[in-house]
């Protein structure tokens, strides 16, 4: 048994917030080439997860704890959907087809999504991650942010 407790969901938060990328996941599933990939996802509100796809694999995502806007993008980057995620807002997942262009900003320190996929496990590759997709550094970060936080209205 696995028991997600409110213990796990302390730990989980702790080793992202300790973690460089500000993020943990913790792996339900017993190895990477399960052909179901289920996991807890730690994101603290400066993480960067850029936005990417996945070409042949539906993601779904459910609020455990916290909040996060996610974003769907044209193949030009521009918005064309978003989701505020949270209980508060009474919105508790969603489902991201294959082949979509997405990203998610956390809003709350403590954000816990539950997170399935297919197996298994292969890394972005790199034409999964569109030229658009600001650099991993704090000023791009910063400045996509804000351009994604105009679309938003909370």
């Amino acid at each position: 048994m696995k028991l997600i407790s409110e213990k796990l969901l302390n730990d989980v938060t702790r080793q992202a917030q300790a973690s460089p990328r500000l993020r943990m996941n913790y792996n339900l599933h017993e190895s990477l080439s399960a052909p179901i990939q289920r996991l807890l996802n730690a994101l603290e509100p400066d993480t960067y997860l850029p936005p990417h796809r996945h070409p042949d694999k539906t993601e779904t995502y459910l609020m455990v704890r916290g909040s996060l806007l996610a974003f769907f993008y044209d193949d030009q980057g521009n918005v064309t959907e978003w989701a505020h995620l949270s209980h508060a807002a009474e919105n508790y997942g969603l489902e991201i087809p294959a082949n979509t262009w997405h990203s998610i900003i956390s809003l709350e320190p403590g954000t816990i999504i539950f997170e399935v996929k297919a197996g298994p496990y292969l890394p972005l590759a790199p034409n999964d991650i569109p030229a658009w997709a600001p650099a991993n550094t704090p000023a791009s970060i910063a400045e996509f942010r804000a351009k994604l936080m105009k679309v938003v209205s909370l």
